[in-house]
């Protein structure tokens, strides 16, 4: 095997995220299924501390968020980014410290959260030795990442780094102002902040997880695999800029939305609603560009399911996108916030959003960086875009009904000021809901499966020499 030289892109790094997020993808959605399936079956509990809902909650949280979406994130962005900078990954063995310490954090994770070691804080549940870990590994990823931008051969930085840029830099401060906080002891810690100001914290900075974690960060990888699979430019370079610049600029305030009818100030909970408003013009403005990159090619989603993976992507970045703000609105709010449809709206996002763009990008690149022409098998593609679009629709419907349901029974009183339902009738009327948003992730998490088949039949025909060979810089465009 030859030695790297700047001739050469870093595709090593890119293969070894790739594979991790197909398995942690399969990780993290079979603990979804599962946990999905108590809500359905308590019995699934099984009694112990170490498989109850509340302890693998977070776990499939951090697992399909951090696991499988930062494993595609890391592959995504390290991949575009030499291909559009024309040049080697700076830093050589810090990129290879980024893919280990990743997994590190990924294992601590999978290892302290069962065992009930957590903070109990959203997007930042994990203890504090776990958070410096995480600190020195991102720090070393923007390293990586802006000093590859430094040395570009092209003078242009490509619209798609700059979203990977902002998620890099804005996942950074997000990370360091969410998890200050106290140790008491290596395992345990308490926030800095108190009260009302914690929840606002968490949420004004621990929400950016959703505006530049699987928002920023899943559209640099839209806005260069949409255009590399539809063999066309970006639709509206203007419209990429101002998509970026409007994303950076309002969604960092959008966080207050989740704090409606708390303690926070009502100018606050007004600011978040608000922002959350204003975001629906941007994000359509950027599943416009994504979609309209298609002109002259529409032709080719009858015979290319990778490209109608990244399609049917945008449509679901649409649909949640929209939904997101008209939850925002304070009366709306009211009957959706604390219901299953809020559970709904997250996965339109996760499932059809970010799992979806992240499946046709890693369809896309895999065959590139193991020096294949294409995925062993086109048809099980096909296959599995079509599990991954049923298991959504069928996860998000039955999560919007049960919502509706919820919110109405809540809060629906007597004459006499009594409340109509008992919890317990609202759970009942949940569990045909359950059942059937059980079925979605199962087939969701079915074609994971299928793609891991694909994934693994495709690397075992690669060579080494192949490898080698395709990962020369050619002197010309990306």
């Amino acid at each position: 095997m030859s030695t790297a030289t700047s001739t050469t892109y870093n595709y090593k790094v890119v293969r070894q995220f790739a594979i991790m997020t197909v398995i942690w993808g399969i990780v993290g959605m079979l603990v979804g299924v599962l946990i999905a399936a108590q809500l359905a079956f308590p019995e699934l509990n099984l009694g112990l501390p170490w498989t109850s809902f509340g302890r693998l909650r977070p776990l499939h949280t951090n697992a399909v968020i951090f696991a499988f979406g930062g494993c595609a994130l890391f592959a995504t962005s390290y991949y575009a980014v030499q291909r559009t900078c024309q040049t080697r990954l700076f830093g050589g063995p810090l990129a290879t410290f980024t893919f280990w310490g990743w997994q590190l954090v990924i294992l601590l994770a999978a290892i302290s959260l069962p065992l009930g070691i957590t903070s109990s804080k959203e997007y930042a549940e994990l203890e504090w030795p776990i958070d410096i870990l995480i600190a020195v590994v991102w720090v070393s990823y923007a390293v990586v990442f802006f000093g590859t931008v430094m040395q570009r051969k092209t003078k242009h930085i490509y619209v798609g780094n700059w979203f990977f840029g902002g998620f890099i830099l804005t996942v950074a401060l997000l990370h360091i102002v969410n998890n200050i906080e106290l140790p008491i002891s290596l395992t345990k810690s308490y926030s800095v902040y108190a009260g009302a100001t914690d929840a606002m914290i968490q949420w004004w900075y621990g929400h950016n997880a959703v505006g530049f974690f699987l928002t920023a960060g899943f559209l640099g990888m839209m806005y260069y695999f949409v255009p590399k699979q539809a063999g066309r430019p970006v639709y509206s370079y203007r419209l990429s800029i101002v998509h970026f610049w409007a994303l950076i600029a309002v969604y960092i305030w959008a966080g207050p939305h989740h704090l409606h009818y708390t303690a926070l100030p009502d100018w606050a909970q007004s600011l978040g609603m608000v922002m959350s408003l204003i975001l629906l013009a941007p994000s359509w403005g950027g599943m416009i560009n994504g979609m309209m990159t298609l002109s002259g090619a529409w032709h080719k989603l009858r015979t290319d399911p990778i490209l109608r993976f990244l399609v049917v992507s945008l449509a679901f970045y649409g649909m949640s996108t929209f939904e997101g703000p008209m939850m925002a609105i304070k009366t709306v709010n009211a009957l959706s916030h604390y219901t299953d449809w809020t559970i709904g709206h997250v996965h339109a996002g996760a499932l059809g959003w970010v799992a979806m763009v992240s499946m046709g990008a890693l369809y896309h690149m895999i065959p590139k960086v193991f020096g294949r022409e294409q995925m062993y098998s086109v048809g099980l593609i096909n296959t599995h875009f079509w599990m991954a679009t049923i298991g959504t629709v069928l996860y998000i419907a039955s999560m919007w009904v049960n919502g509706i349901a919820q919110g109405l029974m809540w809060r629906a009183v007597n004459s006499d000021g009594t409340l109509t339902y008992s919890f317990v009738e609202a759970l009942e009327a949940s569990h045909p809901g359950f059942v059937v948003r059980m079925i979605g992730g199962a087939i969701f998490f079915t074609g994971m499966l299928v793609m891991a088949y694909n994934t693994y039949r495709t690397v075992r025909q690669a060579t080494p020499a192949e490898y080698e060979a395709n990962a020369r810089i050619a002197e010309v465009a990306h």
